[in-house]
């Protein structure tokens, strides 16, 4: 790593190159925030230049990954279905109420193309107000969940 971060008094992400080179107002960027959410992250400056790459959050000290962690934690929201608890229709528009890791709600299916595989056990599925919803594993749904989904895909 040859790059500092920490925090100003504005709160924003501030880079100190190795060269001695200062960037106030970095933001992290993820390379693939779903498929390899740890791996691959570019650190932009505010005039939106790669400043810096990541290979690995693992490899980071222990400071420099939770300010990391902390800015993209306030700027991501993918929810994660855990269960599919009814859906209205095997029609599309078709509202789903789901069990997701951020609690209860009810998305509004368009059209089966809003439902995209991105590995074999992974889906995300985005909904009539653009909030997209990701299906981890499969898997590790339940049966009734699973028998649900099937309909769709």
């Amino acid at each position: 790593m040859n790059f500092t971060l920490q925090r100003d008094a504005l709160h924003r992400l501030v880079l100190s190159a190795a060269d001695g080179e200062v960037h106030i107002g970095v933001t992290p960027v993820r390379a693939f925030p779903i498929a390899a959410p740890n791996e691959g992250l570019a650190l932009i400056s505010g005039d939106g230049r790669e400043i810096a790459w990541v290979d690995r959050l693992a490899e980071l000290p222990d400071d420099t990954r939770q300010l990391i962690e902390e800015d993209l934690a306030s700027r991501e929201f993918v929810p994660e279905i855990e269960q599919l608890l009814n859906v209205s229709s095997f029609a599309c528009p078709s509202a789903w109420q789901v069990r997701t890791n951020r609690g209860d709600t009810t998305l509004t299916l368009k059209g089966e193309e809003d439902i995209r595989r991105l590995a074999a056990t992974r889906l995300l599925i985005a909904d009539k107000n653009g909030i997209e919803y990701l299906i981890r594993d499969l898997t590790q749904l339940d049966r009734s969940s699973r028998k649900l989904l099937d309909r769709f895909l």
